[in-house]
């Protein structure tokens, strides 16, 4: 059964048994929760009652309803919410706070993204949850952590790119710095943090204790300035906007050619050569200036200047099939129209299509997640919940539950 046709809502996944409170909302925390999900875990969402997670009215676009009008699922919450149930709880509301305390005793995880100190008064932060839960893995998710001196401060994913140095080196030279066209600050905080609680529940299992983790959008956006970062680190000198050009290799660009636009990708001195026998350049080949990938950095800008007219004349087709017949590394600059035509896309299962109740058709289309397992395949059990939809389910399943907290020998979670 491949994952698009498992549309069990039993979860048979790696991490089945696993059970998530999820009090985030956003990007980062469901963007984790989610792909927990994907991996059989039971992600239990909270939102709050009437409203629901922010995001629900990022739109257009918007889920179409059975009456053909735009219901309140927009496209961004879609992207981030499947394989989840949704509780409406005001934890505002001493009664809730109960009721998720209850909930509490059946999770092994608590995932949040509030502001630092921002559940205290509720009584649910870690310091006031860790002795009744001790066992409890309880994941913050935050702008700047819950340490140093912007701890306080708010966190969005755009704040981040531009804190964390990524827009400084994004765009063209002698334009305004550029963010990631997605929330990558956010997404790349989400599977940090489904690391670490995966890295926390070993641990757990291995010593019956539970802990907090603590991850925030600017450390994880610093962490993958990688190699920009770390040639900073060890030249000293500022990395500068490069635009679509690579900060270690050449010729590693876009180029536009004859009818668009093309990736070149040439990796190492042999790949070189046989691009530019490949364009009709052996000459450059043989060049010093350009005979190995240090020399080209060097000479980067007078060989850039050399490729750039050859290669608009080239057909992009023709330049692709060459590449690839050569064995250099190329490609197209897709569309997303033409990226989810691809055969590739379709083989790989990364555009699937699951049941939503109140969408027009019956059903919404989605992005796949990218695991692929021979054992245990991702599973699309459910569809991105509306808010509170499945609320009765939930508290009834407290009726059949044992209520007290889980201790190392408790099996429930396995």
């Amino acid at each position: 059964m491949t994952e698009t046709e498992n549309k069990s809502s039993i979860p048979t996944g790696p991490l089945r048994g696993l059970r998530v409170l999820d009090l985030s909302r956003i990007l980062a925390g469901p963007s984790s929760t989610q792909l927990l999900g994907d991996l059989g875990a039971d992600i239990i969402k909270v939102e709050r009652p009437g409203a629901g997670d922010d995001t629900r009215g990022w739109g257009p676009p918007f889920v179409k309803g059975k009456d053909g009008q735009d219901t309140v699922e927009s496209a961004y919450y879609l992207s981030c919410n499947r394989n989840k149930r949704s509780i409406a709880l005001d934890i505002s509301n001493p009664d809730d706070v109960e009721t998720l305390k209850r909930l509490l005793r059946t999770c092994d995880v608590l995932i949040e993204n509030f502001k630092v100190g921002g559940l205290e008064k509720y009584g649910l932060s870690y310091t006031r949850l860790c002795d009744e839960f001790p066992e409890l893995v309880y994941c913050s998710i935050t702008g700047f952590g819950q340490t140093g001196p912007n701890a306080a401060r708010p966190g969005y994913d755009l704040l981040a790119q531009g804190y964390g140095g990524i827009m400084s080196l994004t765009g063209v030279p002698d334009g305004e710095p550029m963010k990631v066209a997605v929330g990558i600050s956010d997404v790349m905080t989400g599977m940090y943090a489904a690391v670490a609680i995966l890295a926390a529940l070993r641990h757990r299992d291995a010593t019956g204790e539970g802990q907090q983790i603590d991850i925030a959008l600017v450390d994880v956006q610093t962490s993958w300035l990688v190699n920009e970062g770390t040639n900073y680190l060890l030249s000293g000198h500022d990395p500068v906007r490069r635009g679509n050009q690579h900060p270690n290799i050449v010729p590693y660009q876009v180029f536009a050619v004859k009818d668009g636009h093309a990736i070149v990708a040439v990796g190492n001195d042999a790949q070189f050569g046989r691009f530019c026998e490949l364009i009709g350049q052996d000459a450059l080949a043989c060049d010093p200036r350009y005979a190995t990938n240090t020399m080209r950095l060097e000479n980067r800008d007078v060989l850039i200047a050399t490729l750039t007219p050859v290669l608009a004349g080239v057909a992009k087709d023709d330049l692709i099939a060459g590449m690839e017949r050569a064995g250099v590394p190329g490609g197209p600059i897709n569309s997303l129209p033409e990226l989810f035509a691809t055969d590739q896309v379709a083989a790989r299962g990364m555009k699937i299509s699951v049941p939503h109740p109140g969408a027009e058709s019956g059903t919404v289309d989605l992005i796949g997640n990218p695991v692929k397992f021979s054992k245990t395949p991702v599973q699309y059990r459910r569809a991105p919940p509306m808010c509170g939809a499945d609320s009765r389910e939930i508290l009834d399943e407290l009726d059949t539950l044992d209520p007290k907290p889980l201790t190392k020998s408790d099996d429930r979670r396995r």
